[in-house]
């Protein structure tokens, strides 16, 4: 199968002809229908997040199942699923405590370089977040897929595994918006525009968009937002305040820097909280004023929208269907696989706001 491989940090991803195991235990084949472009795979591509090397990207993805293991139940060929990097186990404490999106056991997260499902000329490619999705086939663990009804177009349901999963998550589980709140979003990219859908679903009366680039705040109204700050025209902070009579009562930081996790905690309401769910650099830290916590002001993170895998994605599936969540308007350009690279460079630029890899003839692409 064909698949792009990163050879070495800084450097652009090479198409191979690849080796791809057969299933295993509880694992799974699928055929990729689409893959979204994520910031994540572009921190790995420039060494932020070293892994061993070479190594095969990808997580926002989704296909058609083509064979399945001994053990495996509730899939079957010819399932379409979505893939998610947050597998998860289902019987260590932490799963058995609700949060199965922490789940780190190594019987189904393996480290890059430990799965050995992946060949390149009979030597091992690192599977990158258990997934691997810049490919034409996926071999996975059977809990990181979930089964989708056939008639949800597959280029848009690849969006729900990560950006959208992220995005509404943050909201419906991290922050629980509650009706009639006033929300801030800073960065209006794919979980930006996923965390104002999100929301828009969860009934909040007023949505503020913030970003430096003008056609991310207006796709950004065509989401929901009902104001929209240029953080390019003067301080933000001063700006959200200005807006809401002293603050809002949520704000998300989808960015991943410090300045901008900073803004939003600045922008809160006394008792507001802020959810920060930007990719950060490693060695990030984030400063804030002490005496903003006797106003009970709360910041907190959120990893993946807190998700419940198996249960979040089918219901946003019906969201879409609903009309509710706006997939179709989320992606700017389908590319094949051989233009990948160019996809990246478009990611930087800023010109896009997700970009999908489609397989044409799987699943009806």
């Amino acid at each position: 199968m064909k698949a792009a491989v990163m050879e070495k940090a800084g450097a652009p991803l090479v198409i191979h002809d690849v080796a791809i195991a057969e299933p295993g235990p509880r694992e799974v084949r699928v055929r990729t229908a689409a893959v979204g472009l994520c910031h994540s795979d572009l921190h790995m591509m420039q060494g932020t997040y070293p892994l061993p090397l070479p190594a095969v990207l990808g997580h926002e993805v989704s296909g058609v199942v083509e064979a399945v293991g001994t053990q495996v139940s509730g899939l079957k060929a010819g399932d379409h699923v979505v893939g998610c990097l947050s597998v998860y186990c289902g019987h260590c404490s932490v799963c058995a405590s609700g949060h199965q999106v922490l789940c780190q056991n190594p019987e189904v997260k393996l480290p890059p370089g430990k799965a050995n499902r992946l060949r390149l000329a009979g030597n091992p490619l690192s599977q990158v977040f258990n997934l691997s999705g810049f490919a034409e086939e996926i071999l996975v663990h059977e809990n990181a897929l979930v089964k989708i009804r056939d008639d949800m177009p597959l280029d848009r349901a690849a969006l729900l595994g990560c950006a959208v999963i992220t995005g509404t998550g943050a909201v419906f589980h991290s922050a629980k918006v509650p009706p009639g709140s006033t929300v801030v979003v800073v960065g209006c990219g794919g979980v930006g525009l996923s965390v104002i859908n999100g929301a828009v679903i969860a009934g909040a009366s007023r949505v503020i968009a913030v970003d430096m680039l003008p056609a991310k705040l207006e796709l950004a109204r065509k989401f929901g937002a009902t104001d929209v700050v240029n953080a390019g025209d003067g301080d933000p902070v001063a700006q959200v305040m200005q807006l809401t009579g002293g603050g809002a009562e949520f704000a998300f930081e989808c960015i991943g820097l410090k300045q901008t996790a900073e803004q939003c905690y600045a922008m809160l309401a006394p008792g507001g909280t802020a959810t920060v769910i930007g990719l950060f650099r490693p060695d990030a830290r984030i400063e804030l004023p002490a005496l903003d916590f006797l106003k009970e002001k709360r910041i907190q993170g959120s990893f993946m929208g807190s998700n419940r895998l198996s249960l979040d994605i089918p219901r946003l599936v019906e969201l879409y269907m609903q009309g509710k969540l706006l997939l179709d308007d989320l992606i700017s350009q389908r590319i094949s696989l051989e233009d990948i690279n160019e996809g990246f460079i478009a990611m930087q630029s800023g010109s896009v706001a997700r970009s999908v890899i489609t397989f044409p003839g799987v699943g009806g692409l």
